[in-house]
């Protein structure tokens, strides 16, 4: 069993065909097919069926197939660490960031990691929720994840590093606008702009509202945190919102951040698949972010 076999392997499960692959490696068929061969002689088990169109992995196929597609991805994390070091270079940390991150959490710690170590290349990876970046960095496309905390992935550490308290956003000609905090049983009556569906901060929300007996009446939907504040600012409902960095909405604001009491607050914080395997950039880069994490409102 070599490491060509392997990737050969785990190109085919992926691509569902041997010709597929042969033509992507600029190999014959019977070349890829080989690599299969020798595995399942190894293995002593089938690790291909034939469909009506293609090939699928059998049951034995699929775990090696995890195994080794983790492997590899592994492996070659490793090897790029490795070539920066070899060529003296600052290398590349990938980040991957949900819609309201950068903007949120990270602004501060980009610049001043940007001035500390220029040489180092930042490469963002967008994705739309927690749930994406910890898969993410689970399939080795980003070396960190900046995630609200609490959705576990098999292979992925997790550490909190801020606890965000929830807030109501309140237009100022709100008859609730006045208040200097709220319990969550006066929230019985609002008109709830909906969090991100399947969202970690959603989840975390409903299920402490659920504890105190409390369902919210919709009366919008939107993508992000964001969003959900300026939806409130145009009076079109009620927002429950973790208190992000940077919404300073002081006198003289179209709207008012309501403390609620009750609410366990929401964490948030770095996701690698092991901290103590992060190239030297990576862990600079993470360390650097949560030292100038600015305040909540």
């Amino acid at each position: 069993m070599t490491l060509d076999d392997l990737r050969v392997f785990v190109a085919v499960c992926e691509a569902g065909s041997l010709s597929a692959v042969a033509r992507d490696l600029g190999r014959s068929q019977p070349a890829v097919s080989q690599h299969v061969k020798r595995l399942e002689k190894e293995t002593g088990v089938p690790l291909l069926e034939r469909r009506p169109r293609g090939v699928s992995p059998t049951p034995a196929g699929r775990i090696l197939y995890r195994a080794a597609a983790e492997g590899l991805g592994g492996l070659g994390t490793a090897l790029r660490h490795l070539d920066d070091l070899r060529r003296g270079a600052g290398g590349t940390v990938r980040i991957a960031t949900g819609a309201t991150t950068v903007r949120h959490f990270m602004a501060e710690g980009v610049a001043v990691f940007r001035d500390r170590h220029p040489e180092v290349a930042l490469q963002f990876v967008t994705a739309g929720s927690s749930r994406r970046c910890l898969e993410a960095v689970q399939a080795h496309e980003a070396d960190l994840a900046w995630v609200t905390a609490g959705t576990p992935c098999d292979g992925v550490e997790q550490r909190p590093c801020v606890e965000l308290p929830w807030i109501l956003a309140v237009r100022v000609d709100d008859p609730l606008a006045h208040r200097e905090s709220l319990t969550v049983a006066e929230l019985a009556g609002i008109r709830h702009i909906d969090l991100p569906a399947h969202s970690t901060s959603r989840l975390s929300l409903e299920r402490a509202l659920e504890r105190h007996g409390v369902r919210l009446e919709s009366a919008a939907g939107v993508a992000d945190w964001d969003t959900a504040l300026l939806l409130a600012e145009l009076g079109l409902g009620h927002a429950v919102l973790p208190a992000l960095p940077g919404w300073n909405r002081g006198p003289g604001g179209a709207i008012r951040l309501i403390p609620i009491r009750g609410l366990p607050p929401l964490a948030a914080g770095w996701a690698a698949r092991a901290f103590d395997a992060l190239s030297p950039p990576a862990t600079e880069f993470s360390r650097t972010v949560v030292e100038n994490l600015p305040g909540t409102p």
